[in-house]
């Protein structure tokens, strides 16, 4: 009777000990982008020379630890409107129907499937990519640059993330018409993600 009852609580333990583990394994920490330090740049040539801008608002979801890969996701949504290459006029026909057609496809959006591990500090999100009305199969490499305690905000952690990526425009239908053509406008955009997230504990 008592081997049966030392086995039942036992069982019982590692059971509830199981289940703890599990639950606390389950979820990544889920981070918050700070707008403030971050920035999304992009180079682009015309001719010959690079061009370079930003898109100066991003929304993002990013549930992400290195130690729990299998729950580590990233969903990041950028509104086209907010284009800068301190050029009004260039902007405003990056936003028209020759390029982004930002009244028809107001946002680009990346959304993760998986996160791998490829070296020290070093990841890459493969996922999907969606620009305009084409959805692709794009891969996001980044390096975590470190995470420490808020010195400014307290229960607050902070990690700083470094992504850069390319693509080419044509891909995803960027420039139409004349604009098509990569002659006077570039193919191939270089991307630089500088992330600063925040998460609070």
């Amino acid at each position: 009777m008592f081997k049966k009852a030392t086995y039942l609580t036992l069982t019982a333990f590692l059971f509830t000990a199981f289940a703890a583990f599990t639950t606390a394994d389950m979820d990544a920490t889920s981070w918050e982008v700070d707008k403030a330090h971050s920035t999304i740049k992009f180079s682009i040539t015309h001719f010959f020379t690079p061009v370079t801008g930003t898109f100066d608002d991003v929304d993002a979801t990013i549930n992400f630890d290195p130690n729990n890969l299998a729950e580590s996701n990233i969903d990041v949504t950028i509104p086209i409107e907010s284009v800068n290459t301190r050029n009004d006029r260039r902007d405003n026909h990056l936003r028209s129907e020759d390029f982004f057609n930002t009244s028809q496809w107001p946002n680009m959006r990346f959304v993760s499937n998986s996160i791998e591990q490829t070296g020290d500090n070093q990841f890459v999100a493969r996922g999907e990519l969606t620009i305009r009305d084409v959805t692709r199969e794009f891969d996001l490499p980044f390096e975590l640059k470190g995470v420490m305690d808020h010195p400014m905000k307290e229960n607050t952690r902070v990690a700083g993330i470094v992504a850069n990526a390319e693509l080419m425009r044509t891909d995803f239908g960027v420039g139409v018409g004349d604009w098509a053509a990569t002659a006077v406008v570039g193919d191939q955009v270089d991307i630089e993600l500088n992330l600063e997230l925040n998460s609070t504990m």
